[in-house]
């Protein structure tokens, strides 16, 4: 083939290659218009979509791509990344030594397990049955030392409304989860049912009849149900994580006294002479913890991922100093520096742009692998897409976000030609119904999938 042979058929394929680029992209602006933009929900609504191939490096379609939005809870994608890559694993549940203490009368030592948590939320949580952490500390004969980590923290994120603060999904964060930081009510007919039942002391009962309600004090754990007369009814409300309530909560479940210090002070107060080196439990797998996180959108499982990787990496539990040093790392090279205020998305101080969205899911792509994703987030009929995408199961897996005016979706899609594309999809501000919007966006990515 003669050099102006092969120079004609270069510009045969270069031009074949732009006019197939731009006709995808000028295909997906017409679908985009068609089923999503131009319809009655999103009139108020401002709307970002990036649809991008990672074989190529390519982007099939962005529109509005490098604009801000709130992410409601595709704020999980970020700490699942962050949690995929530093946990491990398995979650370390609590680190652990075994000492002699000099005793108050300073005749003698005795033997103690001297523990400091790791933030870890499965332990005594309903949904993890095996409890290596509570078995260690329940079997061990020794006298208990609850050793505080370092943690700067606050109950609730920046942002986090405060009238949700008795909802089931905002738990207060804490060093040391006990329960899920939740008091689980059932009522049926007058008979009452409190667990943890070391809470029941807290409870007050009024018999209204005009009311039918469960709640508690703004500030304080006192819970107080206003009627009785209720069938089979059962709810869950946050309690405060305070210190002593912590440490009176173990004592009641473990049967043992607790003492308490905190981990700057306490080694100056007293002599001790370690036995072994620090040990680790280690909890529960890690990708069983983030499992239910994405699927359900588990808030409480989120915020307290993102304190144990702080507590891994920095030292301490603080999530305004760990998502510091994710933009400055992991995270450095998003094509937009997102405004990231919490691990949920409670908060709408959050700011993503999809593109900063489909980066990071790029990034778990490459570094962790789809099989282990297909595992951890919900495909179609799972999770929060219960409803959704079900004749697409085991060809898109993605994470909803929802806040009043807030829809999102972002994550993987397999197309029936095998192509693999990164998605994400951010609606703000539409005084619609979510549903529309939700259906809308199925419809256009159920047509890319099948046309492309």
């Amino acid at each position: 083939m003669t050099g102006l042979k092969r120079y004609a058929t270069y510009l045969v394929l270069l031009t074949s290659y732009l006019f197939s680029s731009c006709g995808v992209e000028q295909q997906l602006s017409r679908s985009a218009k068609e089923t999503v933009l131009q319809q009655p929900a999103f009139k108020a609504a401002h709307a970002g979509i990036s649809i991008y191939e990672p074989a190529t490096g390519k982007y099939w379609f962005n529109y509005q791509g490098d604009k801000y939005f709130v992410p409601a809870s595709n704020t999980k994608i970020p700490t699942c990344y962050a949690a995929m890559k530093y946990l491990g694993d398995s979650l370390v549940g609590l680190k652990y030594d075994i000492q002699l203490w000099e005793n108050d009368n300073h005749t003698g030592y005795d033997t103690l397990i001297r523990f400091e948590p790791s933030g870890d939320p499965t332990f005594l949580h309903p949904d993890f049955k095996f409890q290596p952490v509570f078995d260690t500390l329940r079997n061990k004969s020794y006298k208990l030392n609850l050793y505080a980590p370092l943690y700067y923290w606050r109950y609730f994120g920046s942002g986090w409304s405060w009238s949700d603060a008795q909802e089931s999904y905002m738990p207060p964060r804490s060093f040391f989860p006990v329960y899920g930081n939740v008091i689980r009510f059932r009522l049926n007919l007058g008979s009452i049912s409190v667990w943890p039942s070391f809470l029941r002391k807290n409870v007050y009962v009024t018999r209204n009849k005009n009311w039918n309600v469960i709640g508690r004090l703004d500030t304080e754990n006192i819970f107080y149900i206003d009627s009785t007369d209720l069938l089979n009814y059962n709810k869950e409300i946050p309690f405060f994580p305070r210190e002593d309530y912590i440490k009176s909560l173990l004592e009641d479940t473990l049967k043992k006294e607790i003492s308490y210090g905190y981990k700057p002070f306490f080694e100056k107060a007293y002599r001790a002479q370690r036995i072994n080196n620090p040990l680790l439990i280690h909890s529960q797998p890690t990708d069983s913890l983030l499992k239910p996180m994405m699927h359900r959108s588990d808030n409480f499982f989120a915020e307290q991922s993102l304190l144990m990787v702080s507590n891994e990496l920095l030292g301490v539990m603080n999530d305004e100093r760990i998502i510091d040093t994710l933009l400055k790392t992991d995270f450095k090279d998003l094509p937009q520096k997102p405004r990231w205020a919490d691990g949920s998305g409670l908060s709408r101080y959050n700011l993503f742009t999809p593109q900063a969205m489909v980066a990071i899911l790029t990034k778990m792509k490459n570094e962790f692998g789809m099989e282990r994703i297909k595992v951890i987030f919900p495909t179609g009929g799972e999770g929060t897409i219960s409803s959704y995408y079900k004749q697409d199961a085991g060809f898109i897996y993605g994470k909803t976000g929802t806040l009043s005016g807030v829809v999102a979706f972002s994550g993987f899609l397999y197309t029936k030609k095998g192509k693999l594309l990164i998605f994400s999809t951010l609606i703000n501000n539409h005084q619609g119904s979510a549903t529309d919007i939700r259906r809308a966006i199925e419809n256009f990515l159920q047509g890319v999938r099948s046309k492309y």
